[in-house]
């Protein structure tokens, strides 16, 4: 009994020993690693933010331009717009189409004569800003004959011209005076509604010595034979040495749309450059585009005239320092050129 007792005894230790050696490897053991698991997806933050708002409309500009030199340098624009602007184009012949739809409001710029950009200036009481210079002086006397040599040939004589109340009439006046010649009695100006007339009157006869700007000049010497281009009026301003340059015309715009829509005008002022560089550049393009929307009669003319244009975009300070010294002349000569009194700076856009 004893015996029985003293093995029991024996073998629950030894039971115990086991048990407690079994515990121990198992605390020691790494825990198993827990199963992986895709991480839940984030939830999206609500947010207060309003809808996005449909892009802008692009801003129709309506500007107008007359057939010539003024209009051509446009021709790569309004042929390929740019995609974030909407442009309506006009083409006139004469400025007194034109002025009358931008006072109105019916146009947002308009190429016209430099020194109509400043009587509309005063008219409208600084309603009107000016944009950029886009063409210097394209001004001659031509002749069917060889008698005009000089200013002072033209005394006595008929010049038929048109433009009469713009830069034409007021850079010739000026230029007879500066040469001694009074343009009210020493010579006759037969004054025409549009350069065409002109043509047509040195084409029939009617008259021997006009004064055209280009591309006329070069359509009518295609159309009469002998016709030869006199005098260079821009040259005849230059031999003054007045400290100004002859500037037949200029883009301006109403200042309410230029306030109203800034990136636009900034926008079209920057395309325009590039259709001056363009067309400059590529008069055989070119041509056929002022053909086709009728500025000239012909691819060819286009061409060949092109050169004799001085087609430019002047912007900023560049153009002020020009328009400001040509204005300034006109005025002294006669105030009513620029409609009485001489623009403020704020006339100049872009200017400092």
């Amino acid at each position: 009994m004893k015996l029985h007792q003293k093995f029991l005894s024996t073998a629950l230790t030894l039971l115990l020993l086991v048990s407690l050696t079994a515990c121990g490897q198992r605390a020691d053991a790494p825990a198993p690693a827990a199963p992986e698991t895709a991480a839940p997806e984030a939830a999206a933050p609500e947010s207060d933010a309003l809808p996005a708002e449909p892009p802008a409309a692009p801003v129709q500009m309506r500007a107008a331009a007359l057939k010539g030199p003024t209009a051509m340098g446009l021709v790569n624009l309004m042929s390929t717009p740019g995609a974030g602007q909407d442009y309506e184009f006009t083409l006139a012949g004469s400025a007194d189409e034109v002025t009358p739809a931008l006072i109105k409001g019916d146009l947002d710029a308009a190429c016209v004569p430099a020194n109509l950009a400043s009587v509309l200036y005063n008219k409208t009481e600084g309603g009107v800003v000016c944009l950029a210079v886009n063409t210097l002086g394209v001004l001659y006397i031509v002749e069917n004959g060889e008698e005009i040599r000089s200013m002072e040939d033209l005394r006595g004589r008929t010049i038929v011209s048109a433009g009469k109340g713009a830069t034409p009439e007021y850079g010739l006046r000026y230029l007879l005076s500066e040469n001694g010649i009074d343009p009210d009695r020493d010579v006759t100006i037969d004054w025409k509604s549009e350069h065409s007339e002109c043509v047509a009157a040195l084409a029939s006869g009617a008259a021997t010595i006009a004064m055209l700007p280009q591309p006329f000049v070069t359509a009518a010497q295609g159309k009469i034979e002998g016709l030869r281009t006199a005098l260079d009026l821009t040259a005849e301003w230059d031999a003054l040495d007045n400290g100004s340059a002859m500037i037949t015309g200029v883009v301006v715009a109403r200042r309410a749309f230029v306030e109203e829509h800034p990136e636009a005008v900034e926008r079209f002022l920057e395309e325009y450059a590039q259709s001056v560089d363009w067309v400059n550049a590529n008069p055989a393009e070119a041509g056929a585009l002022i053909a086709e929307y009728g500025i000239v009669e012909s691819t060819a003319l286009a061409e060949k005239a092109l050169p004799h244009c001085n087609i430019v975009c002047l912007t900023g300070q560049e153009m002020f320092e020009k328009l400001s010294g040509y204005l300034q002349v006109l005025s002294e000569a006669a105030p009513e050129s620029v409609g009485g009194a001489l623009p403020r700076d704020d006339f100049y856009y872009g200017a400092a």
